[in-house]
């Protein structure tokens, strides 16, 4: 136990508890979580989920853009930001639209890409691993790591970055 914070002056500590009124200034962000609001937004998610595979492909697709524009101009500021901005948009959307591999797979690829000023450096045919991957993955229905071949490409191509960020 610490030193107490005051000594009488026969020798008897006194300890003050000062109370934490942080959270009465400040409140909650969020208040109390209603569980009838949550099951609403998972019966609403549930109803979209029939449009996930449109979604995800459209986000593929933009990916594919933003590679295909670093190999025909360079990874520049403007390349390099936009193939980042839509790993990113992928390493969020990819449990939601039921493909957790992929959220994996772009979370590695931002991990590469991620520091704007490293980008130049990263290995063209590193890049292309990841979207050929991420393309893979949604073309065979690999959804999760459990899978073999997820597992496989998703260790991989961790293990390159890993390798280059040393």
């Amino acid at each position: 136990m610490s030193e107490p914070a005051f000594k009488r002056p026969g020798g008897e500590a006194e300890m003050i508890q000062v109370p934490n009124t942080l959270r009465l200034k400040v409140g909650t962000r969020f208040g109390a979580l209603n569980p009838g609001a949550v099951a609403k937004a998972e019966a609403a998610l549930k109803s979209l989920s029939g449009q996930f595979a449109q979604w995800l492909q459209d986000e593929v697709t933009k990916l594919e853009a933003a590679r295909a524009a670093v190999k025909a101009e360079g990874m520049n500021a403007e390349t390099g930001a936009k193939l980042y901005t839509h790993a990113h948009d992928l390493k969020g959307l990819g449990t939601t639209y039921e493909f957790p591999i992929i959220t994996r797979i772009a979370g590695s690829l931002c991990k590469l890409i991620e520091e704007p000023a490293k980008r130049p450096l990263a290995p063209t045919h590193l890049i292309d691993g990841h979207v050929d991957a991420i393309k893979a993955c949604v073309r065979d229905g690999i959804k999760d790591a459990g899978h073999p071949m997820g597992k496989m490409l998703a260790e991989a191509l961790e293990q390159q970055v890993a390798a280059i960020a040393k």
